[in-house]
């Protein structure tokens, strides 16, 4: 059947075959689209003791004008913002009914504006210097928090996280250490050469004990991002699990399970040759501290096709490799590791890099998914209570598929009632990874279809039915003249008549 259908895809751009078929070819657009859960985004952090609730008018701005961060010689727009909470005053209480009410203020002003959130929960941000052996001479004690503090605050945090999944894109795993990046820690096992040179089995079951509260705490639809790849190992083969641990494939991926529902933020993405650490083995009580560059990052590039990636650049030292081809390999590297989204205000310097070289539309436009309709094969006449038999040719021209599931409908809009008919395609965009994909379904046509002329569009409108009806969380395909901006349709420039 494949063969059957790139054949009529080769053929004329429209005719019209004895079947009452219609082969449509579509051209491709080169707009960098502002589509759902993709792309550079906006950071903005708060101190849980100085918390200023953000702002839905000045949200609507970074979705809707160009924002210019820093000293930042570009401009993006964004769909997607970076929400730090720094946890300053809780290290050793309680969150407070103030602070879960500021909470879910953000999360309204969020929806209002029509974007969404990555977030990340931190007790310090703040380093202290002195003569320790860590070879960046950041000393302990680090400032997070302890165990049972960590815990309770996950519980409270449940609810609340729950209840606005619908604008969380990711959640990364935060709490422990500085920054929430899971390394500075002064409960959770200190990787570092200031404690014993290793993360120790005790650690390493806290540690997971911890990811898991976390998980449990979102929906089972939406992700939580680890800093480093062996966070992950570690978790779902246990602490004495070595960096030769198997990836997720593709019989195991987007199936709920906690393995597949862990992904990754690289906070110094292209910074030195091992990200500033990223692809280290950080040990074990029976496995020893050592480098692990090229196993580590064969593991990512596996995982990532199946899991959520992103996160910053942090260093513009590791030039050339991080510009633009051809001297430096950026693209590349975002592509094999599946990348979704980038910080646009951090590194500035590598980013201006980009734009000066040519590269950062490029890379704008092509963070995430990217559907591009190529070509659709489409019934021009069929008779009530009959099947309606399509087929479509997708190329997502993306670094990675989409990490949150969304449906797939056709919509058939009746030409003078203007009555919707709406058919789920029974399509999982986050097995639409980077490439052509050729789709055919047999739909049988419900009873409430009356004899008319019917146009034809794609709809992917977000998961949840609350933003369903919102253009702004429907994916716009990267094609000419196809979007109608009311309803969140793709038109498919077809009318089908129903007898």
């Amino acid at each position: 059947m494949k063969k059957i259908i790139t054949a009529l895809f080769s053929c004329a751009v429209v005719f019209t075959l004895k079947a009452q078929n219609v082969v449509i070819n579509y051209k491709e657009s080169n707009e960098d689209i502002i589509n759902p859960e993709r792309g550079f985004y906006i950071p903005i952090g708060v101190k849980a003791s100085n918390y200023v609730v953000l702002n839905a008018e000045q949200l609507k701005n970074y979705r809707n004008h160009p924002q210019q961060p820093g000293k930042a010689i570009f401009t993006v727009k964004s769909s997607l913002i970076y929400r730090g909470y720094e946890l300053d005053i809780f290290k050793n209480q309680p969150l407070s009914s103030a602070f879960l009410s500021n909470l879910q203020k953000d999360f309204d002003a969020v929806r209002e504006a029509g974007l969404k959130m990555i977030i990340r929960f931190a007790y310090t941000n703040s380093t202290n210097s002195g003569t320790c052996t860590d070879e960046y001479k950041i000393c302990p004690p680090y400032g997070d928090a302890p165990p049972n503090i960590v815990f309770k605050h996950i519980e409270q945090l449940k609810p609340i996280l729950r209840k606005n999944a619908d604008v969380i894109a990711v959640m990364q795993e935060g709490f422990i250490g500085i920054w929430g990046e899971n390394y500075f820690t002064d409960y959770f096992g200190d990787a570092s050469t200031n404690a014993v040179g290793k993360i120790l089995d005790s650690s390493w079951q806290l540690r997971n004990r911890f990811l898991k509260s976390l998980l449990d705490a979102l929906p089972k639809d939406r992700m939580v991002q680890v800093r480093t790849p062996q966070i992950k190992q570690k978790f779902v083969y246990g602490p004495s699990a070595s960096v030769n641990s198997l990836p997720l494939n593709g019989k195991n991926c987007f199936n709920l399970s906690y393995a597949s529902r862990i992904g990754f933020h690289n906070d110094c993405f292209l910074a030195s040759d091992d990200d500033y650490g990223t692809y280290y083995d950080y040990g074990s009580s029976t496995q020893k501290r050592q480098p692990a560059n090229d196993v580590l990052r064969r593991y990512i590039e596996a995982d990532t096709k199946y899991t959520v990636a992103g996160g910053e650049t942090c260093d513009d030292s590791f030039s050339p490799q991080n510009d633009c081809a051809p001297q430096g390999y950026a693209e590349d590297e975002m592509r094999r590791l599946h990348f979704s989204y980038l910080n646009a205000a951090y590194n500035v310097d590598v980013i201006n890099d980009w734009d000066s070289a040519g590269c950062f539309y490029k890379i704008t436009r092509h963070l995430g998914y990217r559907f591009i309709l190529r070509k659709a094969l489409l019934p021009s006449v069929v008779k009530r209570n009959a099947v309606l038999k399509i087929q479509m040719q997708i190329e997502n021209a993306g670094y990675a598929s989409m990490y949150n599931k969304r449906p797939v409908i056709l919509v058939m809009k009746n030409a003078e009632s203007g009555k919707e008919i709406f058919l789920d395609l029974k399509i999982n965009p986050q097995f639409l990874f980077s490439g052509i994909h050729n789709i055919q379904r047999t739909i049988k046509l419900p009873a409430t279809v009356t004899a008319g002329t019917y146009q034809l569009f794609l709809y992917l409108p977000d998961a949840n039915v609350l933003l369903r009806k919102r253009q702004e969380y429907c994916v716009k395909l990267a094609n000419e003249n196809l979007w109608n901006e009311p309803s969140g349709y793709n038109s498919l420039q077809h009318n089908l008549q129903v007898q």
